[in-house]
């Protein structure tokens, strides 16, 4: 909005036409959303704390965390707040795929809070229905999905897929890829929310897949740099950059508090909304296969779950120690920073992975 009001001031004042260049206001969102965590982040995790709204540990998880019992949740408000209000300075509001962006982290952020507002007040561990918690993701995913579909940057690459090592599309799932989008939205807001369980690791990896794809729509965004890599040129993607640059710098300031030992948690909040928006762009930008590389720590916290749940079922016998898999490395007795910290190590290797699949000529 800030934007809208400042820009057309550039016949006027030279200066005011860096407001036109996304990396001008990248840069700027990433750091207004970086201080205003940094400066309001004490504040809220004292009136978080004021409320009671303090972490339930479950008895069947690792010793160590019973001492996190009580510590301030519903830090994702703090994380969104700031992008949002980052995004009112620096972001283009004509741009819809950035409204449609803003408005599911809203709805899904929303979810969270609702969730963990009945978990920390209501003391009900299950928080929200599960199957109203899924109503309202695939509606969400499902209604960003339809506008995608419906309204996109470039109707040749629409319902294309595109795979990471191959500069063209493989296949055209036309009206299927909404269901294939939603899939890829809901699976990655869970499988975010399920690696939330130690200090620090959800904010760092999402942080690094954060940072991976925005330069992802950056590139995507500028029609030359994508025809000089191969990959589909997105026209609206740009502006996607400007908006995960303030969520890099939020998630970077909110480490401050979230790391070892935290002094506040994102809770669901935060956790469902972050994986939703990583989900969201990576579907808007053609890249949900490359979502799946530079995301691997997500998949691979997902697949443990999934694998420890069917092996139960099927065979009355455990996998893993417990799931998700981080919590199976505690209790093999690696001390939670460092299984914080090579899952970290982990999601590099994966980002440069996933940026070493562009096709420089």
């Amino acid at each position: 909005m800030f934007y809208h009001l400042i820009l057309p001031l550039k016949e006027y004042v030279s200066y005011f036409r860096l407001f036109q260049y996304i990396s001008f206001r990248s840069a700027f969102a990433a750091l207004t959303a970086l201080m205003l965590v940094l400066i309001f982040g004490g504040l809220v995790i004292r009136w978080l704390q004021r409320l009671k709204l303090g972490e339930q540990i479950r008895n069947l998880g690792p010793e160590s965390h019973k001492t996190k019992a009580g510590t301030p949740t519903m830090g994702g408000i703090l994380i969104l707040g700031a992008v949002i209000i980052s995004m009112a300075f620096w972001g283009n509001f004509s741009n819809h795929y950035l409204i449609v962006l803003i408005a599911a982290t809203v709805i899904l952020g929303g979810l969270g809070f609702i969730d963990d507002y009945i978990k920390a007040v209501k003391k009900k561990k299950d928080g929200v229905n599960p199957k109203g918690k899924l109503i309202v993701q695939i509606a969400t995913a499902f209604t960003v999905s339809a506008v995608i579909y419906f309204y996109p940057s470039s109707a040749k690459d629409a319902t294309t897929l595109y795979v990471p090592f191959i500069n063209q599309a493989v296949m055209d799932l036309g009206f299927y890829w909404i269901i294939f989008a939603v899939i890829v939205i809901i699976g990655s807001s869970n499988a975010v929310n399920l690696t939330d369980g130690l200090d620090g690791l959800a904010t760092g990896t999402v942080g690094i897949v954060a940072a991976t794809l925005g330069i992802m729509t950056f590139l995507t965004g500028n029609i030359k740099i994508a025809d000089y890599l191969g990959i589909p040129y997105i026209a609206h993607s740009a502006e996607l950059t400007v908006f995960l640059a303030a969520l890099t710098g939020a998630l970077i300031g909110f480490l401050w508090f979230n790391s070892n030992p935290a002094t506040v948690f994102m809770g669901d909040t935060g956790s469902l909304a972050l994986g939703g928006i990583i989900g969201i762009v990576a579907v808007m930008i053609k890249k949900e296969i490359f979502l799946f590389i530079v995301g691997g720590i997500f998949v691979m916290e997902a697949l443990s779950v999934i694998i420890q749940v069917g092996s139960f079922k099927l065979r009355k016998k455990r996998v893993f120690k417990m799931a998700p898999i981080h919590h199976h490395f505690e209790l093999s007795g690696w001390p939670e920073q460092k299984v914080v910290t090579r899952m970290w190590i982990i999601g590099v290797i994966l980002a440069i992975l996933g940026l070493a699949s562009l096709k420089i000529l």
